[in-house]
């Protein structure tokens, strides 16, 4: 059974002490221990142990003042009542217009100077074409020289651009370092850092967007991984017959390899963000893994949220905004379903998958079929035998 309960009540004025210590306030309201315990779920997952009399009107008029204006306090409230994952952390996200404040300076510009690259990323690779013919014609006529120079000078400048997309990630795996760094740290929770630091939480987001985006991308197009295993074979053979290569300083072997490794994944972004992520994890061991993968089912449980109320969803003044929320919950699903040990989908997750499934296909089919694609084939966990039946059937 899950039970609310809304009290609007406004602090007398005067009452100075439950201002400077709100926690205090609540704390010297008697009798509220069991109350605590509901708000916060700190009973036995299995049974609540204890009585919660509703009828009762023995309470006196300052329990009521520190109760109700503890009550008032909204957001904080909303930290403490919102692990049940039907309800979820229940506070605007403003995408569209968080500006940071002076604590969040420092990091915000540190990952401002990457994301504002990623546009013109995207761009190059929405126009990337490969050079297909070129290498096609050159692999038919072996022996036309002609034609090997036209494929060689048509495929450099190409893995010229790879090498620019492949650098990218690397920049954009220390921003997100630094925005898990600054979004998991003590004293706070993930969903009062999410709350207090609203530019960095956008930013965060910003990065799961270009990732998805970046990876929808690179997925159909089939010319990038050819126009580079090409250009490898033909640096190999041009070795072995000592032929000089001008393409050779601007990505050596070293750096060939391991652009060999980002590109033959299928998601080479996401895979990068969920490396460093688990990386962060287990660099950081004095912070408890939690930190992170709370953050993580916070912000996918506050974008459903924001895209299933209607009083939410209105307050966005951009058509994009929808589109952008939809990419970010989908994103921190599957960064969450790499780095938490279960994965997102078993009954123990914080997200409510069934939740964030429906608001998907509440959406324009071909809309949000890519995104339905990335949860069914990027996930670690969807097949395991933890998962119900019905979370399967949804994303069949």
């Amino acid at each position: 059974m899950h039970c609310k309960v809304h009290v609007f009540y406004f602090p007398p004025e005067g009452d100075e002490s439950s201002v400077q210590n709100p926690t205090g306030a609540l704390l010297r309201f008697a009798g509220m221990g069991n109350l605590i315990k509901v708000l916060t779920r700190d009973i036995d997952h299995n049974a609540a142990h204890f009585f919660l009399d509703f009828e009762s009107k023995s309470l006196g008029p300052s329990q009521l003042v520190h109760l109700k204006w503890y009550l008032n306090m909204g957001n904080l409230l909303k930290v403490l009542t919102c692990t049940d994952l039907e309800q979820g952390p229940n506070f605007f996200l403003d995408f569209e217009n968080a500006q940071p404040t002076e604590s969040e300076k420092e990091i915000y510009n540190q990952v401002n100077v990457v994301l504002k690259d990623a546009e013109g990323i995207l761009e190059d690779l929405q126009s990337y074409r490969g050079a297909g013919h070129e290498i096609r014609e050159a692999i038919q006529h072996p022996n036309d020289e002609k034609l090997q120079e036209k494929a060689w000078g048509a495929v450099v400048p190409l893995v010229g651009k790879l090498k620019k997309f492949y650098e990218f990630s690397q920049r954009l795996e220390a921003g997100l370092r630094g925005l898990l760094g600054a979004l998991t740290s003590t004293p706070y929770s993930p969903t009062q850092h999410l709350e207090r630091e609203q530019a960095l939480a956008k930013q965060f987001a910003e990065i799961l967007h270009f990732t998805l985006r970046f990876d929808e991308l690179k997925m159909t197009n089939p010319a990038i991984q050819n126009d580079f295993s090409y250009y490898r074979r033909t640096l190999s053979r041009m070795r072995i017959n000592n032929v000089p290569a001008e393409g050779e300083n601007e990505v050596n072997n070293e750096l060939a390899n391991r652009m060999s490794l980002f590109y033959a994944e299928a998601t080479p972004m996401l895979k990068t963000l969920s490396d460093a992520t688990t990386k962060f994890v287990s660099e950081n061991k004095n912070l408890p893994i939690e930190n992170t993968t709370d953050c993580l089912s916070t912000m996918a449980s506050v974008c459903r949220v924001m895209l299933e109320t209607p009083e939410y969803r209105s307050r966005f003044t951009n058509e994009e905004t929808v589109s952008f929320c939809l990419r970010v919950m989908v994103g921190v699903i599957i960064l969450y379903d790499h780095v938490h040990p279960v994965g997102a989908f078993a009954k123990t997750s914080k997200i409510d998958m069934k939740g964030c499934i429906k608001v998907l296909k509440d959406q324009p089919p071909n809309s949000v079929e890519g995104l339905l694609n990335a949860l069914r084939y990027t996930t670690k966990h969807l097949n395991d035998e933890t998962t119900s039946k019905q979370i399967k059937s949804m994303l069949q």
